[in-house]
């Protein structure tokens, strides 16, 4: 049997609307005649309709205030309005108002058929779309913010996650918001009432990491005064977040992989295992197949840890959920700092979304704060952006800055160290990055923190890197 869609007919004329209900007898509606205006509001009132047609001359009142009314319906229904020949005029100022189509008397069965038939169409895919919208299009999630379809997938994923004791991979770029999802699994688990304890694998040395996350007992080494319990007994019952997994110590590994399997781990310098309750969820910026393949990685670690993979996707993938992102920090640090941000002119707004974002949301922000902090108006102009201090590039690279001609705009070619060429050669990408950065320190004067101001990384990744490299070469020189 055919869905019949309910058709709402105000018309006062009673041949006419008998002429029109015999037009539509053939069609699948189940058509309700409301000879006047109070007839047609208690109809709406009682039951939903999926279209009206309506003729805006009606003896009680005005068929323009109906429309209204109609209108400020939640989801209402598609309105056709029916004039004369000569008040076309009124016709225009009804579709204004938001009416889908209008009929001029006299008017053929096939013409209001065809009509309302594209009425009903429209009322349904309206409706479709708002309830996509309301049980999917969620622009705030946990300490998300976006509404692009591609951050609505995550969402979706993070929710279908939570529930489970799974383990889970989280992959992106530096600065895409890979703790903020751990963070949105574990709040909504059933272990949210429990601790999340986060353990940043590339931060600590890797003679250290075992009693970081396992613990260790009174005397296990030089500075053991005491026992100590480690991360993996902090989340007991809870979920442990292993960020930058891939930088985790290769011998370290194995023994990690037994403590997933097992639930089981040895405090360093204990013979007792202890058994704890933990979710796992980890975190790299790296390809982990890459790293796998590479013998950097454990396969099998990568296997057993690897059971739902959430991939963030970069800032510069989300379309409009820049221009989202830009607002909500520029409330939030107008707000901070006492200043009348209200906005982005068109032309910033042009500006966000065609740079490439290198460091993600973390440099939208830093970008956002620096403005606010160093000017004050209520509209944020491409002046306000300072691109030395805020975009910095390597080479001039065009893809990384937020405007091309921004050496056009400089008075010389030597206003400071982002006008400095760099002389790159071709090689491994691990040796390109050590003379990017090498060479930024020399600009910088050696100031590590000044270089990572520059370079939009922490001061902290620089170490590393060093440490890395001079690692390498010393192995390459045994």
């Amino acid at each position: 049997m055919v869905d019949q869609k309910r058709i709402l007919l105000v018309e006062n004329s009673e041949p006419l609307a008998q002429t029109y209900e015999r037009y539509l007898r053939s069609e699948p509606y189940d058509v309700v005649h409301a000879f006047d205006g109070a007839a047609a509001l208690e109809a709406l009132h009682n039951g939903p309709f999926d279209s009206v047609i309506l003729d805006l001359r009606l003896p009680d009142m005005d068929g323009l205030e109906i429309l209204r009314r109609i209108r400020a319906l939640d989801a209402g229904p598609a309105v056709i309005v029916i004039t004369v020949d000569g008040q076309i005029s009124v016709a225009v100022e009804a579709m204004r108002e938001g009416a889908f189509d209008f009929l001029v008397k006299p008017f053929s069965a096939d013409r209001l058929a065809i009509t309302l038939r594209n009425a009903v169409d429209h009322h349904q895919l309206t409706e479709i779309v708002d309830t996509y919208r309301k049980e999917y299009a969620r622009q705030k999630y946990f300490g998300f913010t976006g509404s692009s379809p591609v951050m609505q997938s995550v969402f979706r994923v993070i929710e279908a996650a939570a529930a489970s004791d799974a383990t889970v991979f989280i992959t992106g770029e530096s600065g895409t918001g890979k703790e903020l999802c751990a963070e949105a699994i574990h709040l909504s688990s059933p272990r949210c009432d429990r601790p999340l304890v986060a353990i940043n694998c590339a931060a600590i040395p890797k003679d250290l990491v075992e009693s970081e996350i396992f613990g260790h007992v009174k005397g296990a080494f030089t500075g053991a005064v005491s026992d100590r319990d480690g991360a993996a007994k902090a989340a007991d019952g809870g979920t442990l977040f292993l960020d930058e997994i891939c930088e985790m110590p290769l011998d370290f590994q194995a023994k990690l992989l037994r403590f997933v399997q097992t639930g089981t781990y040895t405090r360093v310098g204990d013979t007792r295992p202890t058994k704890v309750n933990t979710r796992f969820v980890c975190a790299t910026n790296r390809n982990p197949v890459e790293e796998v393949a590479a013998g950097r990685f454990r396969q099998d670690l990568f296997y057993r840890l690897h059971v739902i993979p959430i991939h963030l996707p970069a800032l510069r993938e989300r379309g409009g959920d820049i221009v989202i992102l830009a607002r909500q920090f520029l409330s939030e640090y107008a707000s901070a700092e006492g200043k009348s941000f209200r906005d982005f002119s068109k032309q910033v707004e042009q500006e966000l979304l065609r740079y490439r974002w290198p460091g993600n949301v973390r440099e939208l922000q830093n970008l956002v704060r620096n403005v606010v902090v160093l000017h004050n108006a209520e509209v944020v102009t491409v002046e306000m952006l300072g691109y030395d201090n805020i975009a910095p590039s390597i080479g001039g690279s065009h893809d990384r800055r937020v405007t091309p001609d921004r050496r056009k705009q400089a008075p010389s070619e030597s206003n400071g160290p982002t006008d400095t060429m760099v002389d790159v050669e071709l090689g491994p990408l691990w040796q390109m990055e050590m003379q990017c950065i090498e060479h930024v320190l020399n600009v910088a004067g050696g100031s590590v923190p000044r270089a990572a101001a520059m370079l939009q990384i922490s001061p902290s990744t620089v170490y590393r890197k060093r440490q890395h490299w001079r690692s390498l070469e010393s192995d390459k020189a045994s």
